[in-house]
């Protein structure tokens, strides 16, 4: 079998920020993606493609919104977390899958492309559960979201004055429940786009697995995805090229080369804010440290680059200084 790569992009690699998110819009950037993923197959590399589902889950929830006064006349089911996680993973998957297709049969590649619909298992008794953080769904003045609150049960979060937002638990991923699936699919040549938006979070109760309205991080799933599949390398795609210390400040300096170790360093210095690239180092921390090969963070077109060493951060195994 070839190299094995896993590589996570985000929601927004298909709809950048302030976007209406177009279905057109985002086939032509899957289809940009999907050249890239060709290329490393043809550098003899199998990926595995992860993909977080932030400005998708928004807009189904806010379709279910809108929606909301005619539910009842309608008898429309409920439209629960969980659920708008799992139609974003197939959505998402259908126009991933589609590009990959495509390219692969126009650049006559012959491996086979398979989207799995993916659980991801929860602990519900996570502490992340009694300080929910992460904001999902509309924009809400305070009497709306006063009213969720008493209707609904919901945890809201004023992110502006008068302008609230639900928040939702983000728990740690313990397992992924189709692993072996992926694993068969990955050992047969295939590439496999699977955890989708972190995966629809679950808890298991005797042998049932119950879904929970919850946000699973993305990278974090991934690490441990790829960790558990023992890939060769896992890349990490953000909105830059490589990692910086003091982003933006007077003393900006891109990083090349670093040991989880430094990683770790730097990032309890605090120079990886929670809200941006903490988690994308705590998760390639994780990996280098459950598999021992190396992570790779990068913007989306210099992944092909990142792999053959000279572009983006790479997080390193081992202990001793890189960083001058």
């Amino acid at each position: 079998m070839s190299r094995t790569v896993l590589i996570a992009i985000g929601g927004n690699a298909l709809i950048h920020e302030g976007e209406g998110g177009s279905l057109t819009i985002q086939s032509a950037r899957a289809h940009e993606f999907a050249e890239t993923v060709a290329d490393l197959v043809q550098d003899g590399w199998t990926p595995i493609i992860t993909h977080g589902n932030g400005p998708q889950v928004g807009f189904i929830l806010r379709r279910g919104e809108l929606a909301a006064s005619d539910a009842l006349v309608e008898r429309l089911p409920d439209l629960p977390l969980w659920l708008a996680v799992a139609d974003s993973q197939g959505g998402i998957g259908h126009i991933i899958t589609v590009a990959l297709n495509a390219v692969m049969r126009r650049r006559g590649l012959a491996n086979p492309v398979a989207a799995v619909l993916t659980h991801t298992i929860i602990d519900i008794d996570d502490e992340a559960f009694g300080h929910p953080t992460k904001p999902i769904g509309s924009w809400l003045d305070a009497p709306t979201a006063m009213q969720h609150v008493v209707d609904d049960g919901w945890d809201v979060h004023e992110e502006d004055p008068g302008s609230y937002r639900r928040v939702v638990a983000s728990p740690a991923p313990l397992e992924v429940v189709e692993l072996d699936a992926i694993r068969t699919l990955m050992q047969a040549g295939a590439i496999v786009v699977a955890a989708g938006g972190g995966g629809i979070p679950v808890q298991v109760l005797d042998h049932d697995l119950v879904p929970v309205d919850a946000v699973i991080d993305k990278d974090r799933v991934s690490a441990l995805l790829a960790a558990q599949l023992r890939t060769s390398a896992m890349v990490i795609v953000t909105g830059v090229d490589r990692v910086c210390v003091d982003f933006r400040g007077p003393h900006e300096r891109a990083l090349d080369v670093i040991t989880a170790a430094e990683a770790e360093t730097l990032l309890e210095a605090g120079h990886f804010p929670p809200g941006s690239m903490g988690p994308k180092i705590e998760s390639a921390i994780a990996y280098v440290a459950g598999c021992g090969s190396d992570a790779v963070i990068t913007s989306i077109g210099l992944v092909r680059e990142a792999l053959r060493g000279t572009a983006g951060t790479r997080i390193v195994p081992g202990s001793e200084g890189l960083v001058d």
